[in-house]
């Protein structure tokens, strides 16, 4: 009698570079459904989850973090070609994260004030996203990652489908929530305008604004939101600061922070002085203590 032939299972691995982990324990935490996924598949590189190494050939692998030393840069080449589909993760992966707010700054002066043997330290002079230096299949945002995003689309690999991911600002998962805006009624700059959703909107439920975590949406119009900033009281300085968070150096945010003032590190302009000539709607200074400025404290 003949032998049944099996298939082999897909081979899939989670390969960390410059972050925190968080988006590793996104993966974690589906729990029930993590284990119906290692049915499918054969999980073999995995640091949040085991000590053991494994090596490619991967069919899937998911990369988290930025590109921040020459050590990561050479292993993010050899996974690109050790993997069939690279799919970064998290904000670090897709933007550069918080740590490519160092890149508009002095790279030798920041580890030198951080270390007290700067010269033992390697370390690129940019912390970059992934997309940068190799090609990327697919990408999941977010400081971390939706949960269920990331499910859907490790089941859209696993079946053959194109995975079915939302594309539309975090004001419309505002608007189902029932919420309302936080920038009309209570003048808080908020960035969900120009925002990728994936959050369910968290921080607009909680009376803040949008931090951004999830970075720019295709064609954001960022110019647009600035002046809208600056119109509720703030400067061109601390308009563009408001984008400088998360994915600050994801385009079009990070021209727009060069572009007005709003470099992480630097001092915002006075109010007095910073309003541009002729700038339409430019508004008294915002009274201490009202909705408007407390809305914007980082």
């Amino acid at each position: 009698m003949a032998r049944a032939s099996t298939t082999p299972r897909p081979r899939l691995g989670v390969v960390k570079l410059a972050s925190c982990d968080g988006c590793q324990l996104m993966l974690l935490n589906l729990e029930d459904e993590l284990l119906a996924i290692a049915d499918r598949i054969d999980i073999v590189e995995f640091p949040e989850a085991t000590t053991h190494r494994s090596s490619g050939p991967y069919d899937v692998v998911l990369v988290e973090g930025a590109v921040s030393t020459p050590e990561q840069l050479e292993q993010i080449h050899e996974v690109r070609r050790e993997a069939k589909l690279l799919v970064t993760i998290g904000a670090c992966a897709t933007a550069g994260g918080i740590q490519a707010m160092r890149n508009w700054r002095d790279h030798d002066a920041f580890r030198a004030a951080v270390y007290a043997h700067p010269e033992y330290i390697e370390s690129l002079a940019t912390a970059q996203p992934v997309a940068d230096y190799v090609k990327v299949d697919a990408e999941l945002r977010g400081c971390p990652i939706n949960a269920g995003q990331l499910l859907e689309l490790v089941t859209a690999l696993l079946t053959g489908r194109r995975p079915d991911l939302p594309d539309e600002a975090v004001c419309a998962a505002c608007k189902r929530a029932g919420r309302v805006c936080v920038m009309v009624s209570q003048g808080i700059p908020c960035l969900g305008p120009v925002t990728m959703t994936g959050c369910g909107a968290l921080c607009p439920g909680f009376d803040r604004g949008c931090y951004g975590c999830f970075g720019p949406r295709e064609s954001a119009n960022v110019d647009s939101l600035s002046r809208g900033f600056v119109h509720m009281g703030r400067t061109p300085s601390e308009a563009g600061r408001l984008f400088a968070g998360f994915t600050g150096y994801a385009e079009p945010f990070r021209g727009l922070i060069t572009e007005l003032g709003g470099v992480p590190g630097t001092t915002p302009v006075p109010r007095a002085t910073a309003a541009p000539e002729g700038a339409a709607g430019h508004a008294a200074p915002t009274p201490a203590g009202s909705p408007a400025q407390a809305g914007g404290q980082r």
